[in-house]
């Protein structure tokens, strides 16, 4: 290792807190670092001169990939123009009304854009508007929210009681009252094999309408859920299941909340994932691809029927009180102007769709019949492999292999960056939307090298024998 790179590691040990990570064993030097220096298209690059494929586009997010000086310059020209102002008491810049109005063109039935940072602080406030939004109809006791099993909504309080994985809750007294999680669309998982796919979407629903009743119409006020389920496995919804939902939906007068921080932007090869599903969502939420993750930017996305109500509360008790200090930044706002002008004329959304049909066809001709694979899913430039030690049964490998972990490693030994995902055996793939399908042979034949590395290893060390 480099002096340069050891040293910055050593201060970054003894002053960064970092995400998801074992705080001890980072912090005394028991687990690597990395210090990443440049990138360009899918590829990154660290301080000791190893380049990667970024195979998860940093969090899903660099969907025009890494390098590009046009956002650069137009983070700039706007920081000498405007670098900042508020969003308070009607005050507004250029970049975020052309953004905004651009924003409601993309999203049919929506109406008004609320800007924050962060996924998370978008679904805080999506939280507060419904609310709002129940007591201006001066229905004060609709204020459940009901979110899915293995659905991901942030780190926050609130988001991350949103977000249904145990990882996410333990430790920290989560989640808060009012919100509930019902089952996950996981259509591989699911308990009667001989269900087909509108079967077991027909099944959610029913288990949906069973909750609403259970917690009684009146008190539940909106369900949140991702048009794929990312975090939680990508996991495509099974045929025919927004159509079920949204018909309970619309019996119990319960708002959709569609978070499409991940999907939103042309990741599975349209706009947002709530066209491509039809979920005809009442509020939309969204982040990471608004800029590519060049500036911190995320935004919720107001419904008429939502909005109409929310002028009325105002109306009638005042200015509303809530607001960020960088609600509306100019430079993220900049930032997301000049992002969607790259998706726009460099077609990526419709790049996502038939290279992200590519990388579909690729990774189940190469896994689909792996002794390691339970299933190899997804759609878009979106992917996940399950592993199972038992394909014929969907069986479950005991958790202290870290089978998933092994095989992100495995990847990372070969130049490539996978995501192990946090609850289940699963690794999962979300390139940059520039992928070509030359680069995606290059994923695929790398995730082949690391998966039959650790598949050999788990055999040669008897802790596991193909079924």
């Amino acid at each position: 290792m480099r002096p340069e790179t050891k040293a910055l590691l050593e201060k970054d040990r003894n002053t960064v807190f970092h995400a998801s990570t074992h705080l001890k064993q980072y912090a005394h030097g028991e687990m690597p670092g990395r210090v990443i220096e440049t990138g360009k298209g899918i590829r990154i690059t660290d301080s000791e001169g190893i380049e990667l494929i970024d195979g998860f586009a940093g969090l899903y997010c660099v969907n025009i990939g890494y390098g590009r000086e046009e956002m650069a310059d137009a983070i700039y020209d706007q920081a000498k123009k405007l670098a900042y102002y508020h969003t308070y008491v009607g005050h507004t810049n250029e970049a975020l009304v052309t953004l905004s109005e651009r924003l409601i063109n993309m999203a049919p039935g929506m109406s008004k854009v609320y800007y924050g940072m962060s996924g998370s602080d978008a679904n805080e406030s999506q939280l507060k508007i419904v609310w709002y939004y129940n007591n201006a109809r001066g229905k004060p006791e609709k204020k459940k929210i009901i979110s899915r099993d293995r659905g991901y909504h942030g780190s926050s309080v609130a988001s991350g009681s949103l977000t249904g994985l145990p990882l996410f809750h333990a430790h920290f007294d989560l989640p808060i009252e009012r919100i509930k999680h019902t089952m996950a669309p996981y259509y591989y998982r699911r308990e009667d094999t001989g269900m087909t796919e509108p079967e077991f979407a027909q099944h959610c629903a029913d288990e949906l309408e069973k909750m609403i009743l259970a917690e009684g119409p009146d008190t539940v006020a909106a369900m949140i859920a991702e048009p794929v389920l990312g975090t939680g496995g990508i996991v495509p919804p099974p045929e025919g299941y927004w159509a079920a939902i949204r018909k309970v939906l619309d019996k119990y007068d319960v708002l959709l909340i569609a978070d499409e921080v991940v999907c939103g932007f042309g990741r599975i090869g349209s706009d947002f994932g709530s066209i491509y599903y039809d979920m005809k969502p009442d509020l939309i939420t969204v982040a990471k691809g608004l800029t590519s993750a060049y500036q911190p930017l995320s935004g919720v996305m107001i419904g008429h029927r939502v909005w109409d109500v929310l002028e009325d509360g105002t109306d009638a008790w005042g200015a509303i009180g809530h607001g960020y200090t960088y609600s509306g930044h100019p430079l993220g706002a900049a930032a997301a102007l000049c992002n969607l002008d790259i998706i726009e004329r460099e077609n990526l959304t419709q790049n996502a769709a038939t290279t992200g049909e590519y990388l579909q066809m690729k990774m189940k001709a190469a896994f689909a019949d792996h002794p390691l694979i339970g299933d190899s899913r997804g759609v878009g430039l979106l992917h996940a492999l399950e592993f199972s030690p038992d394909r014929a049964n969907r069986s479950h490998f005991d958790p202290s292999l870290k089978v998933g972990p092994q095989v992100a490693a495995a990847c990372m030994e070969q130049g490539l960056i996978a995501r192990a995902m946090p609850h289940g055996d699963i690794l999962g793939f979300a390139p940059p939307l520039v992928v070509t399908p030359n680069e995606v042979d290059e994923i695929v034949a790398k995730a082949q090298v690391a998966v039959d590395k650790v598949m050999d290893k788990l055999v040669t060390s008897g802790q596991w024998q193909p079924k």
